[in-house]
């Protein structure tokens, strides 16, 4: 049987591995700060300026690597990359950061210079030999040059204006595509599914069927909410955003507004279960008209007028079926 060789770990490798691991990983940050560049440049141009500013940088620092190693150890550069390194610092794939917003994808880059950083300071700290050691701190001291040049790049590129700009589209854009979507199904869940489950209440008086009815109403609105919304738009004319982002964040809110007072039917004392399940509609409501005062600017008194008293009149509605 064949075992896979463990990966190295950075205190084995020599100066022309470090110093070749130093410019596979600035290759790869300047690929990183493209990537973010071309995602930014129609939304946030100025940012993306930025971005393709650090990528220049990194270019510049790979290219001094690249002449350093061919002085010290000649043409042919050891293939070796951060996963090829146990303990060495990793990057998150592009996809699973350039989705969180602008916001997100400023704060990973200046974590990945301070990670950068870091490590080659303390590496450089627990290594005997000089020149391994004076190689280190270069690369710290570089690490450490990006992130004022970044600072640099930061005040040329943007600003108070464009930031103020920027970060006015990436709260507007975070709204279209997470928060009034959501919104909307923490409100059909909440209240659509209040009558089918208080009639079931007050008609059988059975908390585990009452329960079982919660759970299907809920998850079938979660998923015919959730399909509707990612159907009904997919973002290209109305800057919307992703259809799925939409779709998921409406499809799983419209489920917990259901489940909320669903789950107190697990109780098995009918009245206990019934009181319970009416603070959370409560909870749930105020928590709908919060939602609605604080970010999309509805008035107070006017989302508690819509969604209180539209909510107690479907409740009202379940009691009266279910009780006559």
């Amino acid at each position: 049987m064949r075992f896979l060789p463990q990966r190295r770990r950075f205190w084995e490798l020599s100066e022309q591995e470090v110093l070749a691991l130093a410019i596979s990983s600035e290759e790869d940050d300047a690929r990183i700060y493209r990537s973010y560049a071309g995602q930014l440049r129609t939304d946030y141009p100025d940012t993306a300026q930025i971005f393709d500013g650090m990528a220049r940088e990194e270019d510049g620092h790979r290219k001094a690597l690249i002449a350093l190693h061919r002085k010290r150890f000649g043409e042919v550069i050891p293939l070796i990359r951060r996963e090829h390194v146990a303990g060495y610092y990793t990057r998150r794939p592009v996809w699973l950061i350039e989705n969180l917003g602008i916001e997100r994808i400023r704060e990973e880059a200046e974590a990945m210079e301070r990670e950068a950083e870091r490590f080659y300071v303390q590496a450089a700290k627990r290594t005997g030999d000089a020149d391994t050691r004076k190689l280190l701190g270069d690369l710290a001291a570089a690490e450490a040059g990006h992130q004022t040049r970044a600072a640099e790049l930061a005040r040329a590129h943007l600003d108070a204006a464009a930031l103020e700009t920027e970060n006015a589209q990436s709260k507007r854009q975070f709204l279209l595509t997470w928060v009034q979507p959501g919104l909307a199904g923490l409100m059909d869940g909440s209240v659509s599914t209040l009558a089918p489950i208080f009639a079931t209440a007050f008609a059988t008086q059975d908390t585990w069927t009452t329960f079982l009815v919660g759970l299907a109403a809920s998850v079938g609105a979660g998923i015919s909410m959730g399909f509707t919304e990612a159907a009904s738009d997919d973002g290209a004319l109305s800057g919307r955003g992703s259809p799925w982002k939409r779709g998921l964040a409406s499809g799983v809110m419209t489920t917990l507004g259901g489940l909320g007072h669903a789950l107190p039917y697990l109780i098995t004392d009918f009245w206990t279960a019934t009181a319970l399940a009416i603070v959370v509609v409560f909870i749930e409501l105020w928590a709908i008209v919060w939602i609605q005062n604080k970010f999309m600017d509805t008035p107070f008194f006017r989302a508690t007028f819509q969604v209180v008293l539209g909510g107690a009149l479907v409740f009202a509605a379940g009691v009266i079926i279910g009780g006559g």
